[in-house]
């Protein structure tokens, strides 16, 4: 019994404010131009039924084909991460090994600070 308590007030309460909303002039006029549109509306489609379910056949296709790309779409992107998933350890190895040659390579002398080569040039010692 309470449920039907319940769902009573919400009804009543959603009335009232309905009610007290159209208080306002610009409300009623919103509303009521709003019901015309909708009769309207609702008055060609009963003349007219072939229309709505054009207009739905419409519709259902364009849904039908956005999910198609976006699967289409997901399933592009899962392969590729499945490819940067499978990169990643040779991309490690490489940049270890670039450091690991970087860091081999010594400057003249041991003291790490810029060289003079040959030409006259300095030399800076990588990092």
């Amino acid at each position: 019994m309470g449920k039907s308590l319940f769902w009573k007030g919400i009804l009543y309460g959603a009335l009232a404010g309905g009610a007290l909303s159209m208080l306002d002039k610009t409300t009623r006029e919103t509303v009521v131009s709003n019901c015309k549109k909708t009769s309207g509306d609702v008055g060609y489609y009963l003349k007219h039924p072939g229309e709505a379910v054009n207009q739905v056949k419409e519709v259902s296709t364009k849904v039908k084909t956005a999910i198609e790309q976006v699967s289409e779409d997901v399933a592009f992107i899962t392969g590729t991460v499945e490819e940067l998933k499978e990169m990643a350890p040779e991309v490690t190895e490489i940049v270890q090994n670039t450091k690991q040659a970087f860091s081999d390579i010594k400057p003249k002398g041991s003291s790490g600070t810029p060289q003079e080569s040959a030409a006259g040039e300095r030399v800076r010692a990588p990092h």
